[in-house]
């Protein structure tokens, strides 16, 4: 998980902690409040989301860019051998 990730859960959690205060305590105004940190929240955790699976694409890439350049190189020492 990244920061946007934990970061967007623990509002999330923050505001449904919150809203359930205004409904208990009857106050319209945490209520709200409760759900647009809720929003807010879900929000910063699906950015991080992104940022998470972007990560995860470009670490594949360089991963598949590595094995292809390490066969490359044993196909290149192969043929240096076969030449010899």
């Amino acid at each position: 998980m990244n920061e946007n990730q934990v970061k967007g859960t623990a509002k999330d959690i923050a505001g449904k902690a919150q809203e359930k205060l205004g409904d208990i305590t009857d106050n319209g105004t945490q209520q709200a409040k409760g759900l647009a940190r809720q929003a807010e929240g879900k929000v910063q955790k699906g950015i991080g989301n992104v940022q998470q699976s972007a990560q995860n694409a470009a670490d594949d890439v360089q991963q598949n860019l590595d094995q292809k350049a390490n066969q490359a190189g044993d196909n290149d020492r192969q043929q240096s051998r076969n030449q010899r």
